[in-house]
């Protein structure tokens, strides 16, 4: 495909350059912007052409210059957060104009693109959307642009570490969100072997963006699959509106008063850097760093992996204890499992003397009889266990090995390193010709099945787009490099492999259960026997801390998962990710061939997913993978006087592993009155199974699971449809019976097989139904209410498995498998929010409400959605001269979480972010202190991740 794809950009390139190059002379619009109560320029003030995208922003001096073919008249724009907006009408000159403005309110006038994927009011989009500029970013005061997303009305967040987050709206959300959207200047900038955003680790520098706009709900119709819970499009600074240079130092502290560590620093660099030359020529570079120490996970609450969910019981008190922030501990036995098998194979090698030892036993022999008599022969080392069988002692104890804390074995030297420039060349005064490269690399921490620890990966985004005000075309690429990063469980599981392995007639679990059966038979308690037992079993333990658990777990994390060969003793849990992703699509607006009597939009795309794990992922140690997608959509919009708004949109996607899907649109808008709109529209969304969901072949939970892809090729590679596994509670069940059973014969009815769908995993999808209502309530009163109703079906979901070796073998191998849920899922919500200006005082808030109904049977509901949350805020960018503060409330409910890692009640919690900031003109500076959660009320957004304290900090940012 990349040959053809390839060839047919190419084309569209010459095409159009051929179509526009005879574009219509153009005109200069140039002038000046000041303050006019006080006279001085202002600086960032958006300069538009009404109704359109051609524009600027004032630089340092209040100065702005642009081109348009636009010929007067036209309507020019001019807008400022905390300032009233002036348009004028320019029928003449368009040169050295000049412009003042007062402050005031500015409410519902920003110009968003994303709903409609044309320039509207925001008051008039026919969706919800919702949205940052550049003025708003520079004054909140979390951390950075990305953390203050949380604050948006109706999103969820969950944080796994300090630089990971993931983003959601309206339910379903998860660690690593599979079904949100997130693009950056039009590219998707997910990890190609994940098919998720890793956050905004590859992102926008702080300094470089110009905007964000979110898309609640589904939108799929106009931004393809994925989009099926919400997508964010973030835009970078263009050099011809803001040039000059920029950079921003923030330092801080983060671990106040936490009781794993003394209070720990962070340090953060921004600096940005662009010029334009005769406007015809643009470039810039950006550049971030950052470095902390990350967010401890610890959380060692018992977990019960049957339920996905905690339990009572510590390390203490629990032989089968299973820490969800404690790997290695995943592996386990019963003790009359091991102590039966062990009694098993001595029986059937020595008949005779196994008997003779039942004899005496039935006779009234002690241990200690028995002991002097066998101990010195062979049989010595099995007594323990044929006296505390036969004698009712030994216990169906299920015991794990002794794990090791995460903070043992995740690297929590945060590092993030992020670069990106772009060169502009305008080949006419309304097309532009970019070349532009986002590249990140850094160290974090990423939730999935399992904890990873991401060391010194890398994403890169490489783009060449043409763009006209009708028009764009382009092509990118996704480039994933893994690094050194690795599983922690895994790591775990063979740092006691190591130490001694499990099985085997001298290992660990053998080691135990004859050294507890020893115990118990001399009069031991149970819990002394235990202790007995595991001290003895970890005598050769690696422990933490010693040259030789650096030494060992260096070289597990240095080999890769695909070279583990443990009858070699070679372990592995590195990852080796090489994945790519090539996306190429094309727009044309006929809007304007149509003299604007209807807008009439067409697009096409296609894409390529190249894998490239080595085996340490996918199923591609031998093989090379590639899935490839195309896809069209078309809009078109009528608007019936200055009433009433109708948008019809559809879109075809297919995906080479699955049928063709069509995704419908139809979005109206009824303007009710001056600047009061209500809104009304149908959607739907889909997502494809991941690529993890088609070609994954990995073991996780150290090594007590394979997770594989769900399409027909795999359940044939493990012959799932002709050895069917058993389900995951009728395997326990089986297990019970043998276990109890005095010959160790289980009941094989208790055994139920499941019967997977012939079409394999198919993608999921949404048909979403909102009514909304956004107007302003004066000149200073805005207000934004709706209410959503969303039915999904074919939800993916996963199955856990035993799969027996052979027939009546009694050996398992368990497998996760990813399927469609039956039935369909329906949930709803709405959210109301105002922003209410006062003097130069700004008041908002925002309050949530999401609801899942009844499920389908065998549905494991992961919702992970609170069912109530507000944000309350206030701030005022000039409270005297030059001194302003924002300060920003955010509470959410207690709910319920589930994925594939841990499940678990997340507790309701409040965190306060705040900052104060002056401004020093005369080096066109800002001073920031502020901080997030200053309270220092840790808590959690997703259960088995890291709690989250405050971080403090104070930062000097100089031409912000």
């Amino acid at each position: 495909m990349n040959k053809t794809t390839t060839k047919v950009f190419l084309m569209l390139c010459v095409l159009l350059w051929t179509g526009f190059a005879a574009i219509a002379q153009s005109i200069v619009v140039s002038g000046t912007v000041t303050d006019k109560l006080t006279k001085e320029p202002i600086p960032g003030v958006s300069v538009t052409v009404k109704g359109k995208t051609i524009g600027s922003s004032t630089d340092q001096n209040g100065k702005f210059s642009f081109t348009t073919t636009e010929k007067p008249p036209f309507t020019l724009s001019v807008t400022f957060v905390g300032f009233n907006p002036v348009e004028r009408e320019i029928t003449g000159t368009s040169t050295n104009l000049s412009f003042e403005l007062e402050s005031g309110a500015i409410l519902g006038q920003e110009v968003v693109v994303s709903a409609s994927r044309t320039p509207e009011r925001i008051l008039e989009s026919p969706v919800t959307i919702e949205r940052m500029g550049a003025a708003q970013i520079k004054e909140i005061a979390a951390p950075s642009f990305y953390d203050a997303i949380q604050n948006i009305k109706g999103v969820e967040m969950s944080t796994q570490s300090l630089t990971f987050r993931s983003y959601n709206t309206r339910g379903f959300n998860a660690n690593g969100n599979t079904r949100f959207n997130q693009l950056i200047d039009g590219m998707d900038n997910q990890a190609p072997g994940l098919n998720f955003s890793v956050g905004n680790i590859v992102g926008i520098t702080e300094l470089d963006v110009d905007n964000v706009e979110l898309l609640p709900g589904a939108s799929s119709a106009l931004y393809g699959a994925g989009g099926i819970s919400g997508t964010l499009l973030m835009t970078s600074k263009d050099p011809f509106k803001y040039p000059g240079v920029s950079f921003q130092y923030k330092t801080g502290v983060n671990h106040v008063n936490d009781n794993n560590t003394s209070v720990k620093p962070f340090n953060q660099l921004d600096v940005r850097m662009a010029k334009s030359w005769n406007n015809k020529f643009g470039a810039k570079f950006a550049f971030s760093f950052l470095q902390a120490r990350d967010w401890f996970g610890t959380n060692y609450s018992n977990f019960d992996r049957a339920s996905n969910m905690p339990k009572a019981g510590t390390r203490a008190s629990d032989p089968g204890y299973d820490g969800v922030n404690v790997y290695g501990d995943e592996v386990n036995q019963s003790i009359m499992g091991v102590s039966k098998s062990v009694v098993g194979q001595f029986a059937a090698a020595s008949p005779t003397t196994y008997n003779n030892i039942l004899t005496a036993i039935g006779g009234g022999a002690t241990f200690a009889q028995l002991m002097a008599g066998y101990g010195p022969t062979p049989a010595g080392q099995y007594i323990p266990f044929i006296y505390s069988l036969a004698t009712g002692r030994t216990s169906n104890q299920i015991v794990s090995r002794t794990g090791y804390n995460e903070m043992d074995l995740v690297d929590y030297n945060t590092k993030s390193l992020k670069m990106s420039g772009g060169l502009y060349y305008n080949l006419t005064p309304t097309i532009q010709l970019v070349g532009q490269a986002n590249w990140g690399t850094g160290t974090s921490v990423y939730t999935g099945s399992d904890r990873y620890s991401l060391r010194n990966f890398n994403i890169g985004l490489y783009k060449l787009e043409l763009k006209g005000e009708d028009f764009y075309v382009r092509g990118y690429t996704t480039q994933e490099r893994s690094g050194d990063s690795y599983i922690s469980s895994i790591l775990g599981s063979y740092m006691n492999e190591v130490s001694k392995p499990s099985g085997g007639a001298t290992g660990w679990f053998v080691n135990y259960a004859g050294v507890y059966s020893a115990a118990k038979s001399q009069g031991a308690s149970e819990e002394a026997a235990h202790a007995t037992a595991r001290a003895q079993a970890d005598a050769t333990r690696i422990q933490p801390g010693t040259t030789a658990f650096a030494n060992t777990a260096y070289r597990i994390k240095n080999t890769y998962i695909s070279q583990t060969n443990m009858a070699q003793g070679i372990y592995g849990a590195k990852f080796n990710d090489k994945s790519n992703l090539y996306h190429y699509e094309g727009m044309y607006n006929f809007s304007r061939l149509f003299d604007n009597v209807v807008e009439f939009q067409v697009g096409a795309s296609a894409r390529r997913f190249d894998l490239n794990s080595g085996g340490t992922i996918f199923d591609d140690l031998n093989r090379e993978i590639d899935i490839d997608e195309y896809a069209a959509f078309g809009q078109l919009g009528k608007k019936f006087g200055e009433v009433f708004k109708l948008t019809v949109a559809g879109r075809f996607d297919k995906s080479q592993n699955f049928e063709g899907r069509f995704t419908p649109r139809v979005t109206g808008v009824w303007t009710v009155a001056k600047n009061s709109n209500i809104r009304a529209s149908f959607q739907t969304g889909f997502r494809n199974p991941t690529t993890q969901n088609q070609y994954i072949d990995l073991s996780v939970g150290g090594g007590s699971q394979r997770l594989i892809g769900g399409i027909p090729e795999f359940l044939n590679k493990y012959n799932l449809n002709g050895n069917k596994g058993y389900t995951e509670a009728s395997h326990r069940a089986y297990m019970a019976s043998k276990i109890a059973s005095p010959t160790g014969t289980g009941n094989r009815s208790l055994l139920v097989p499941y019967t997977f769908d012939p079409r394999g995993v198919r993608p999921e999808s949404v048909t979403a139904y909102e009514l909304g209502y956004k107007g302003l309530l004066g000149s200073n009163f805005l207000v934004d209410v709706y209410g959503f109703y969303n039915e999904y079906k074919d939800f993916i979901t996963a199955v856990n498995l035993q799969q027996e070796t052979a027939a009546n073998s009694d050996t398992f191998v368990k497998f996760g498998v990813p399927v469609n849920a039956t039935g369909k899922v329906k949930t709803w919500g709405g959210a109301f929010g105002l922003d209410y200006v006062t003097g130069k005082y700004t008041f908002s808030g925002n309050v949530s409400y999401n609801k899942i109904g009844n499920l389908p049977a065998q549905y494991n509901n992961d919702f992970n959605t609170p069912e109530f949350r507000y944000n309350i805020g206030l701030s005022n960018r000039e409270v005297f001269k030059n001194f302003g503060f924002n300060v920003n409330y955010r509470w959410q409910d207690k709910f319920i979480w589930f994925s594939s890692f841990a499940g678990g009640e997340v507790p309701a919690f409040g965190t306060v972010d705040a900052q104060v900031n002056l401004k020093v003109p005369s080096v066109n500076s800002v001073i920031k202190i502020g901080g997030s959660n200053i309270l220092n009320k840790y808590y959690i957004t997703s259960y088995g991740n890291p709690e989250v304290g405050a971080m403090y900090y104070v930062s000097l940012a100089f031409n912000p």
